[in-house]
């Protein structure tokens, strides 16, 4: 692992030290910039760092090697996620508030249509790397993966690519979709179905 791996393995840990010493400093001063701190500190903080992240190390599509010498951006980029797979209960409360967790994917690049329903409970991995047309329901326990890890050999294969979906579209509850799948306009895709990498619906 290079320094600056390491360095964001730990962007976890700081973020939740944020985020307590923020919730202390509400409890014990109420008010308007103790809220905006606990605010900042949940939902700010990983999208302003994973943006500037972008700008240097934006995530390459394809093929990678993550034991490989050179920095790995998606590394990076999913240690600054972390703190929402880990604790999905703070994406879910924006799921309860029509437009506002389209709107907070949009905040981290990804293209998403209007009026698209996300249930409470959705598994999301790599939030820059979708593109979601108009008026697409994602059912109960979804999963979204745009990266794919492999073992080989003494090292870990890292595939990368965008999921693409399109308009209309009915994602079943359970499904699991993976790197590079693209779903046409007007698919209705079962419950429980996996989708597998580049495979085209």
């Amino acid at each position: 692992m290079t320094p600056l791996s390491i360095l964001l393995s730990f962007f976890p840990t700081v973020n939740l030290i944020l985020v307590g010493v923020s919730f202390f400093y509400t409890c014990h001063a109420p008010g308007i910039a103790s809220i905006l701190s606990l605010l900042f500190s949940l939902y700010g903080l990983p999208v302003l760092a994973y943006r500037v992240h972008h700008l240097f190390y934006p995530i390459q599509e394809g093929i990678a090697y993550l034991r490989a010498k050179g920095y790995s951006p998606w590394w990076g980029s999913h240690q600054i996620q972390a703190i929402y797979i880990a604790i999905p209960a703070l994406e879910a409360i924006l799921r309860l508030i029509p437009g506002a967790f389209s709107l907070w994917l949009r905040l981290w690049g990804a293209k998403v249509g209007k009026q698209v329903y996300w249930t409470p409970h959705i598994e999301i991995a790599d939030r820059s790397l979708l593109e979601i047309g108009d008026r697409v329901v994602f059912g109960h326990r979804v999963g979204i993966y745009p990266h794919v890890i492999k073992p080989k050999k003494d090292d870990l294969i890292l595939y990368v690519k965008r999921i693409k979906i399109g308009n209309d579209v009915f994602v079943g509850a359970g499904s699991n979709l993976t790197a590079g799948v693209s779903i046409s306009d007007g698919t209705f895709l079962p419950a429980i179905t996996n989708v597998h990498p580049n495979q085209k619906v």
